[in-house]
């Protein structure tokens, strides 16, 4: 069934699904685990987590990534809040949201507090161990102007076949200027342009195992500068 007003259509295992770009928001396995072998062990972390370690990401979804980021923050007990920012051009419904979480007993957890602030209008997220940016709108029209420089990125837009805007040249160039020193990215993607655009942004690229039965994902690190 799906819904023309958000773009969502509910596949068999309740699994949502873009209308937009006839893609799913996770993993058709386990996209939890997903997140945690693509986003967080490509990202290093949580080893790599300090005070005031600020994760971006492009594609914010049903929040997955950074409801499972912070179980991780909250198990290392790092001192002062994790800080996380997202950029998302369409973003779903509370109700959506939670409705996607009950497939993951573990974030849906923690993620109560998040979906009553999100069901009030809330894109500034507050809760014990983060604090959350999710920025509304086109990320080629938002993040060049954005003031933040991350420690880590999270890519996961829709698939690049299907969502080509969101790993543009010119975006990923974006984010190589937005990446702190010594700063990281990881995503799903193996695509060759998009492994290209990144080295072109500054990163040292890297194709790693991919998650259950996707081959290969992509991983690096920003080159030091001199």
């Amino acid at each position: 069934m799906s819904d023309q007003k958000t773009g969502l259509e509910w596949r068999e295992g309740g699994v949502p699904v873009s209308t937009r770009f006839d893609d799913p928001y996770f993993s058709l396995g386990n996209g939890l685990a997903e997140t945690r072998h693509v986003f967080l062990a490509g990202n290093e972390l949580p080893a790599r987590f300090r005070p005031g370690f600020h994760i971006a990401e492009l594609g914010f979804g049903t929040g997955l990534n950074m409801l499972a980021a912070l179980i991780e923050w909250r198990s290392a007990g790092i001192e002062g809040p994790l800080r996380f920012t997202s950029f998302e051009a369409f973003p779903l419904p509370a109700d959506d949201i939670a409705r996607a979480l009950q497939a993951f007993p573990e974030a849906e957890a923690v993620a109560g507090p998040f979906l009553a602030q999100w069901a009030e209008g809330a894109r500034q997220i507050s809760l014990p161990g983060l604090e959350a940016d999710i920025i509304i709108g086109d990320a080629r029209e938002t993040l060049p102007p954005w003031q933040g420089r991350a420690d880590a990125w999270f890519l996961d837009g829709f698939s690049p076949a299907k969502n080509p805007e969101l790993w543009d040249p010119a975006l990923m160039a974006e984010v190589g200027r937005h990446t702190a020193p010594g700063g990281s990215f990881a995503t799903y993607t193996a695509a060759g342009f998009v492994r290209r655009a990144l080295e072109d942004a500054g990163f040292d690229v890297e194709r790693r195992k991919g998650h259950g039965h996707k081959r290969h994902m992509t991983a690096g690190r920003l080159k030091h500068n001199g």
